[in-house]
């Protein structure tokens, strides 16, 4: 009778315990590759081509060099555009950041009431930036607005009339908004920190304000990257709030790059020139993006929980 061979045999076959490689998984990305490429690239290619053009959005397109380009950059308004987009994106990052970490951390905890909260918190991101700049702009009303019928003098102000006051109710509409989005992330990130850092620094007598800035941020940094990208880029689209709230105005004091785009393009029908403003936009946003990620060590490797 023949033995059966065992496995323990030189020539017995090895089980290939290794996993899948990468090239047998590459094909997974195809769909998203291809929906980058359909509302991506090509729509891009497009705004580019439309910025060599003369096009008033109706009839024929003509090729026209650079006289679009020669037109946005020669224009003394695209500074101050320039100027009040970058301010909101400043004053949006410094009012979003500190009140998100703040706010997320306290969201973090385990308290069932603290979970109830969070839902509530987040409420403001579900509404419609035009609803929102439509109520903020009747309660800010001098006249029949919040301020008039508390007969509360302080309220009762030109909010939407005075440059500098219109900046910030500007900002603060943004904030209101967006901050629960901001919290959301920033909840997550703190649920990742280790426990066991915590017990540590009690150990060692440790207070709440001492964990906060010793453990909290230090590990929240990649997170705080990930999130103030999102508020700067973020910060480039802002339209359809600050038309509705302001429209620009007072004269040009709200008047960011994405508004003048707009007003260019669909009220001017200067198709030429608002897509060289898109570009633009396209521009400043991968240059800060590529910033803050230089600044957060530019690794898309690294963990949050790195130095743990």
């Amino acid at each position: 009778m023949t033995a059966l061979p065992t496995s323990h045999g030189r020539g017995a076959p090895q089980a290939d315990t290794r996993g899948p490689s990468n090239g047998s998984l590459a094909w997974l990305t195809v769909p998203a590759l291809v929906f980058f490429v359909g509302f991506g690239v090509i729509p891009l290619i497009g705004v580019l081509a439309l910025s060599f053009t003369t096009w008033d959005g109706i009839g024929d397109i003509h090729f026209s060099g650079f006289t679009s380009w020669q037109a946005v950059l020669a224009d003394p308004g695209l500074p101050h555009a320039l100027f009040v987009t970058f301010l909101i994106m400043a004053l949006s990052w410094l009012v979003q950041t500190p009140a998100s970490i703040l706010l997320g951390v306290f969201l973090a905890g385990a308290q069932r009431y603290r979970a109830l909260l969070s839902v509530l918190y987040f409420i403001p991101l579900l509404l419609s930036s035009a609803a929102i700049a439509i109520t903020y702009k009747a309660l800010l009303d001098p006249n029949f607005g919040l301020g008039a019928g508390l007969k509360f003098g302080l309220l009762t102000q030109d909010w939407l009339g005075r440059p500098g006051l219109a900046v910030g109710v500007v900002v603060f509409v943004v904030s209101w908004q967006f901050i629960p989005f901001h919290s959301l992330i920033y909840q997550g990130g703190v649920r990742q920190i280790p426990r066991s850092m915590y017990e540590a620094a009690e150990l060692d007598g440790a207070g709440r304000i001492r964990k906060f800035f010793s453990i909290t941020l230090p590990q929240l940094k990649y997170t705080m990257i990930t999130s103030s990208t999102l508020v700067v880029v973020g910060s480039l689209t802002f339209f359809d709030l600050i038309f509705v709230l302001t429209a620009g105005g007072p004269g040009d004091a709200t008047r960011v790059l994405a508004l003048d785009m707009y007003k260019r393009g669909f009220q001017a029908n200067l198709m030429g020139p608002a897509s060289a403003i898109a570009l633009i936009l396209v521009f400043v946003g991968l240059v800060l993006s590529l910033l803050l990620r230089r600044i957060g060590g530019g690794r898309s490797d690294t963990s949050q929980l790195e130095g743990a």
